[in-house]
């Protein structure tokens, strides 16, 4: 008997946009055979069942069921496809642990902890993970910039602490534009992370769990456009960024990310698929931390289904992985 899978998409953020896109890439990639498919679209608005002819209706929130056909639907699990919040950080998860229906991914408290980009670090360089130096700024409890200054070495990167997809981000060159990207990242933040730059080269990498065994996938090393500063929204999403994959690079370092990974993984308590950012020091010889990606994009321009092609392994199956894994 099928199952009945809520692909959840949407969110109250402004990356609503590449949840959707992620959400069109997984729906044309389950399993039909094995999964009766429901698209829910959670907005600021409402939460709204999407049917295949675009009509929409209400999800009753209080037991998240839907109608459909006159019958009301139940759902085996819920397949996240939400960047940014509700999906990515912890709400819609503690909402279904309450309704006790599995979903994808990581569980409530490893999904709030992974939003903040600070406590994120701090966890794994208690793990032994490299991480860059850092200050986290909060809106009720500023730092003069020239405080900032005497901490931390130029050049630095400014970003929100929460969300994702570099909304906000700023690389600071010199003293004078360290106050304008605090400012710009307010507007998207309550609290600022501000990190020494970490010279060296971009890698980013998938990694999942199945059968209890933690799983890398190929990584990719990310060389930004001569015209980006960083590799911000355009460069992630836009095409504005060449994406290697797999990474040209020797099996030495290769290895030293792939036991980084894993290990930020295990100590993170995650499930599912997420992706890790890091930067590899020459003169440290070792990989640094950048951040976690607990709901990585999923659209056609995405970094995962690259690696999972790049595995040799379709996206059919690895999705329906990723579904069966979360009944376990």
């Amino acid at each position: 008997m099928k199952k009945n899978i809520a692909l959840v998409t949407g969110g109250y953020s402004g990356e609503a946009v590449i949840s959707y896109k992620s959400a069109e890439t997984i729906g044309n990639h389950l399993d039909r055979d094995r999964y009766n498919v429901y698209k829910i679209d959670i907005t600021k608005e409402g939460w709204y069942y999407v049917a295949e002819d675009g009509t929409r209706s209400d999800v009753d929130k209080n037991t998240f069921t839907i109608v459909d056909n006159g019958q009301r639907i139940k759902f085996d699990a819920v397949l996240i496809a939400m960047h940014g919040t509700p999906g990515e950080d912890g709400k819609l998860q503690g909402y279904f642990d309450m309704l006790n229906i599995p979903y994808t991914g990581c569980n409530a408290a490893t999904s709030a902890l992974t939003m903040n980009k600070s406590y994120t670090t701090a966890v794994a360089s208690r793990s032994g993970i490299h991480v860059a130096n850092s200050i986290l700024l909060f809106d009720h409890s500023l730092l003069p910039a020239a405080t900032i200054l005497e901490k931390l070495k130029l050049p630095l990167f400014v970003k929100p602490n929460s969300g994702g997809s570099s909304i906000g981000m700023s690389k600071v060159l010199q003293p004078e534009e360290l106050e304008p990207a605090i400012q710009k990242a307010f507007k998207e933040d309550k609290q600022v992370l501000i990190e020494e730059m970490i010279e060296g080269r971009e890698f980013t990498i998938g990694v999942y769990k199945s059968q209890g065994e933690i799983i890398t996938l190929p990584m990719t090393e990310v060389k930004a456009d001569p015209s980006k500063v960083f590799f911000d929204f355009e460069a992630k999403y836009e095409g504005k960024s060449t994406e290697v994959t797999p990474a040209q690079v020797d099996e030495s370092i290769a290895e030293k990310i792939r036991e980084a990974a894993k290990r930020v993984y295990q100590a993170l308590n995650c499930r599912g698929v997420i992706r890790i950012d890091f930067i590899y020091n020459e003169k440290v010889g070792a990989p640094f931390m950048l951040e976690v990606n607990t709901i990585p994009g999923q659209s056609a321009a995405s970094i995962v289904p690259q690696q999972v092609a790049a595995a040799g392994r379709n996206l059919k199956d690895f999705y329906t992985l990723l579904v069966e894994e979360c009944f376990l």
